[in-house]
């Protein structure tokens, strides 16, 4: 099923007064799809996850895996690069137009590996995906000559309490019983 089938199963299972806020797509292991559906109301935002059939997903474990890779990729995705990869660059392309330092051919180029990998959204969020994000990012970062650690990672640390803030709201505000 594909993300607007998923939306109208999605719909089947909103509350009055509910609207499907959003979808996020994840498969934390091959062939185990699971669709994060966001519902809001004016009494706030619930969450219900399905499987690739449309059908609710009452196991916690695999709603936590989905909302972990989920959050993980996000994270990944807004970090790569600095978080503004388009301006990086143009950055880039206007230093090269300026001062053609050495490297620089190898940058743009790093850079837009990243942007291919990290793609638009929806993407669906795999450990693959993360690990793929991760590896265009350290290339950029030794295109850069990054000194030090690498900021990418330290804002992958950094972001790991939003991951888990995110699966305790998923759990919290899940429409059906998880066991």
């Amino acid at each position: 099923m594909d993300l607007e089938g998923i939306a109208e199963a999605a719909g089947r299972f909103a509350a009055e007064g509910e609207r499907l806020g959003g979808v996020l797509a994840a498969e934390p292991a091959p062939g185990r799809r699971t669709y994060l559906c966001a519902y809001e109301s004016a009494a706030g935002r619930s969450w219900l996850a399905l499987d690739a059939g449309g059908e609710p997903v009452e196991s916690r474990w695999v709603v936590r895996d989905a909302a972990s890779i989920a959050a993980l990729v996000e994270l990944a995705a807004d970090a790569a690069g600095g978080g503004q990869l388009e301006e990086l660059r143009s950055q880039l392309v206007a230093l090269r137009l300026r001062e053609n330092p050495p490297g620089i051919d190898e940058a743009e180029e790093a850079a837009l590996s990243l942007e291919h990998v990290v793609g638009a959204p929806p993407r669906l969020a795999t450990p693959a995906l993360l690990d793929e994000i991760g590896a265009a990012t350290r290339r950029l970062e030794v295109a850069l000559g990054t000194a030090g650690g690498s900021p990418f990672a330290e804002a992958m640390k950094a972001g790991t309490a939003a991951v888990e803030a995110l699966v305790a709201e998923i759990e919290a505000g899940y429409k059906a019983p998880l066991r």
